[in-house]
């Protein structure tokens, strides 16, 4: 049976926006009841918290949709079959379930995706709120609040492309490159909303920015990149279904050096399953995927245990050290897990999860440090000294 089913139909966006603003009163009520006695910059800063905490709540919740194949629950964007939910839908979701009962178009699928599109609509509200928050706090003190605006003002129009890249997800049939892109960008928010709160924290009175060597910032920065890739392949490997090629581990398919198709591999452009060429995508290809993130990963691994083991010889960043090894021993237990458990979806889950952790903490450490100058020498008077 042929789907005729629109892929874009706006009728239920009024329905969809109420319902992610309700669900953005609940934070904001939570946030005013326990700072009603605070000052603004103290709510501001439990609200960018809070954002936080709820983004990073967002991006497992998004990998759990993947990873359950809730990614096509509705087929259409922003509602599912022109409704603000599957109730409305239920004689469309019905008919789609009897055709293929373990299609990607169920009952319990559709909830799954339906609750993703609604926490994503209340994170955006939230995001505006601490955008007009910090436009409020800059006609009260413009020269501090600069940067806070700025970062806001691009975290806002961040959110909204990754929304746009959520809605790409759906329409394009979870397009690999698009399904990357939107956990990447997933990380990238929690990126931005980090600094809004390091920003935020570092408005306060009488606080005392973290000095550190400049060698020990430039690491940071090297790290944070090098997560960037590797959570990019990770995220390659998941969204086509790579994980299972290798399921050993050290060694892969009985080799050190499993048989690899790697141009086929990492073609970017094209569908779920498929090559550019229209042909299946080969299991060497699968394989290529699997095994460069392995190799990438070790490379990973090592590069953050070396900054953690520095990072604890500092003061200022000892607390961040101890949380990186712990996420990465977290890291290292749930990559392995995925392999030998055959893909357990927990582990799964705290696998994306713990990547973005490490995101935050690193780009924590980059905004929170300044370089420590080194101190010069004091010279001696030279007629002091030759008295």
């Amino acid at each position: 049976m042929m789907d005729t089913t629109s892929l874009y139909d706006l009728s239920p966006v009024g329905q969809l926006l109420l319902g992610g603003a309700a669900l953005a009163l609940l934070p904001l009520l939570w946030v005013w009841l326990r700072n009603r006695n605070a000052s603004p910059l103290t709510r501001h800063h439990a609200l960018a918290l809070l954002t936080l905490f709820l983004t990073f709540d967002l991006v497992l919740f998004g990998a759990f949709t993947r990873l359950t194949d809730s990614g096509l629950g509705c087929p259409d964007w922003p509602g599912c079959y022109g409704s603000a939910s599957p109730i409305g839908a239920n004689a469309k979701i019905e008919a789609a379930q009897a055709v293929m009962p373990t299609g990607p178009v169920t009952h319990g699928k559709a909830w799954v995706e339906m609750v993703h599109r609604y926490l994503a609509t209340s994170v955006g509200g939230l995001i505006v709120l601490l955008t007009v928050l910090a436009w409020r706090r800059k006609k009260v003190s413009a020269m501090s609040s600069t940067a806070l605006l700025r970062w806001s003002v691009l975290t806002l129009v961040w959110v909204c492309i990754q929304g746009a890249f959520g809605a790409l997800t759906v329409t394009m049939k979870l397009f690999p490159a698009i399904v990357t892109l939107h956990l990447l960008g997933g990380y990238a928010l929690l990126a931005l909303l980090m600094v809004q709160v390091a920003l935020v924290v570092r408005q306060q009175p009488q606080q005392i920015q973290c000095m550190v060597p400049a060698h020990l910032r430039f690491w940071v920065a090297m790290a944070l990149a090098v997560l960037v890739v590797q959570a990019a392949s990770g995220a390659w490997v998941s969204t086509n279904y790579a994980v299972l090629a290798c399921t050993e581990f050290p060694m892969c398919q009985g080799s050190w050096w499993p048989q690899m198709d790697i141009a086929h591999g990492f073609e970017l452009w094209r569908p779920l399953g498929y090559g550019k060429d229209g042909s299946l995508i080969s299991f060497q290809s699968l394989t290529a995927m699997h095994f460069m993130h392995r190799l990438l990963a070790v490379v990973t691994l090592l590069l953050l245990a070396a900054l953690a083991w520095h990072l604890r010889g500092v003061n200022a960043t000892r607390k961040p050290s101890h949380a990186l090894a712990a996420l990465l021993l977290l890291q290292l237990a749930t990559g392995l897990s995925n392999v030998v458990l055959d893909w357990p979806i927990l582990a799964a889950v705290l696998h994306t999860g713990g990547a973005g952790a490490m995101v935050v903490v690193l780009v924590w450490l980059l905004v929170s440090t300044s370089v420590a100058l080194p101190t010069k020498p004091q010279r001696t008077n030279t007629t002091e000294r030759g008295r």
